[in-house]
């Protein structure tokens, strides 16, 4: 299946998955980019956003459990958020932090919040609506991951 045939499918947990890929790179470069700034509570928000984008990575492309060298109460507890209500507030839970930066100043951290948030719709969305979470081929699901073990 290709990334537009996934696309088609209308299933919005390959939206969610998409956009927490994109999730990752805005929170990767947001928590560097905040992260050299006077303000302490910024600083500290932008860790937690650094520290979300290696958790996304995680959630988002399910191959690099099986190829990172992580512990296995990591393992655990990246492959408990699996179903899309249990991603939906994963998402939901980090958006809400980084929207608590707002309480600090007003920092480009806003643009995570609502990526965050977006992606956090799509997976509930997906949950309401019952469809199935479906991984995207391009990012490792549907068995590619058991083609290397």
């Amino acid at each position: 299946m290709t990334l537009k045939e996934e696309f088609a499918t209308r299933n919005f947990s390959i939206y969610g998955q998409w956009l927490g890929i994109l999730s990752m790179i805005l929170s990767f470069a947001l928590g560097i980019a905040n992260i050299f700034t006077i303000n302490v509570a910024i600083i500290i928000f932008s860790v937690i956003c650094l520290v979300g984008s290696f958790v996304i990575l995680f959630i988002e492309v399910p191959l690099l459990l099986r190829i990172c060298p992580t512990s296995s109460t990591f393992d655990a507890n990246i492959r408990k958020i699996s179903t899309n209500y249990m991603r939906a507030s994963a998402y939901a839970i980090m958006a809400i932090v980084q929207w608590l930066s707002l309480i600090s100043r007003a920092s480009s951290l806003i643009a995570a919040a609502v990526v965050l948030s977006i992606t956090a719709i799509c997976y509930l969305l997906a949950a309401i609506k019952g469809q199935a979470f479906v991984g995207s081929k391009t990012l490792g699901g549907a068995g590619v991951a058991q083609m290397i073990v």
